[in-house]
């Protein structure tokens, strides 16, 4: 079953907080596995987040590269009109935010059955992809 992570399981993988210790450690299996997706707006997403100046630990621009690097050998979806496309499809028909309503249409696109994320509600299916709360 190929699964797609959301930008929150990446950005777990290298959190420091105390109160994230579980959900780092959740976070970094599922990176390891060998069946994940990833699109470019998640890889985007990452490197902002990971990288800004507000964030309690910001990573410095050679280890989020080099993160990203390390992560492009995961199938990465490329952002394209048809996915566009179909967010918008999906935040008209859902109600969701453009972006997660992006991610969504990315792992469809991907063929994903399962879209592993903390944003969305879990077990909600969105055109064919499951919503997938890890640390539940």
């Amino acid at each position: 079953m190929t699964a797609f992570l959301d930008t929150t399981i990446l950005l777990y993988s290298i959190s420091t907080a105390a109160d994230e210790v579980s959900k780092r450690m959740r976070a970094i299996a599922l990176t390891d596995r060998d069946d994940c997706v990833v699109s470019v707006q998640v890889l985007q997403e990452f490197y902002v987040q990971a990288t800004r100046v507000s964030r309690t630990d910001p990573l410095p621009h050679e280890l989020a590269a080099g993160l990203i690097k390390t992560w492009l050998r995961f199938r990465v979806q490329d952002n394209t009109v048809p996915i566009l496309q179909g967010a918008l499809e999906i935040k008209r028909a859902f109600g969701l935010s453009y972006w997660d309503s992006a991610i969504i249409s990315a792992a469809r696109e991907a063929g994903c059955s399962e879209l592993f994320s903390e944003d969305l509600s879990h077990g909600q299916i969105v055109e064919g992809v499951r919503i997938v709360d890890p640390f539940r």
